[in-house]
């Protein structure tokens, strides 16, 4: 089930648009094997189950944005700004779209955006224990810098205090 659509496909069609991880209708019109005209009008007869939270059309300059991120643009002469599908939008696509292979598919894309979420979690843990190790040996390494000057003091010959003179 999870072989009809490769892993590293699905995660290179996620993308961040306004600090939400989205993938576009054209890219899931293509995974579902409909024409991105189908999948829009499928969403737009059922718009009620797509809030703004579910589904966006990007504005003109983040598609300019996105076209030079990913260098050439995939979606042709398009006039029209693709929809951006969050997570939540993704699965609400399997409600509007009945095709096995639209099921398929959909389950393989909440599988990734999973993957997508233990991985931050895991490297936001990460980045935790990388902080609690800086400030463990950040103090350790003022303690060690004491404990070598004291040393450095102790291996120093003592001074010699100066000589008297004697004579005439």
């Amino acid at each position: 089930m999870s072989d009809l659509v490769p892993v590293e496909i699905i995660a290179n069609k996620i993308f961040l648009i306004r600090g939400q991880k989205v993938m576009l209708s054209p890219d899931l019109a293509k995974l579902y094997s409909v024409e991105v005209r189908a999948l829009v009008q499928a969403v737009k007869r059922n718009i009620e189950r797509f809030p703004a939270d579910f589904m966006f059309q990007i504005n003109k300059d983040e598609f300019e944005n996105l076209k030079s991120q990913i260098v050439i643009s995939s979606w042709g002469g398009s006039r029209i700004m693709p929809y951006a599908f969050t997570e939540q939008g993704v699965a609400m696509l399997s409600s509007v779209l009945h095709s096995k292979r639209a099921i398929m598919v959909n389950i393989s894309i909440m599988r990734v955006f999973s993957k997508l979420k233990q991985l931050a979690l895991s490297h936001s843990e990460l980045l935790r224990k990388v902080d609690s190790l800086e400030r463990k040996y950040g103090e350790h390494d003022k303690r060690i810098a004491v404990i070598f000057q004291a040393l450095k003091q102790l291996l120093e010959p003592p001074p010699v205090p100066p000589k008297r003179k004697i004579g005439f």
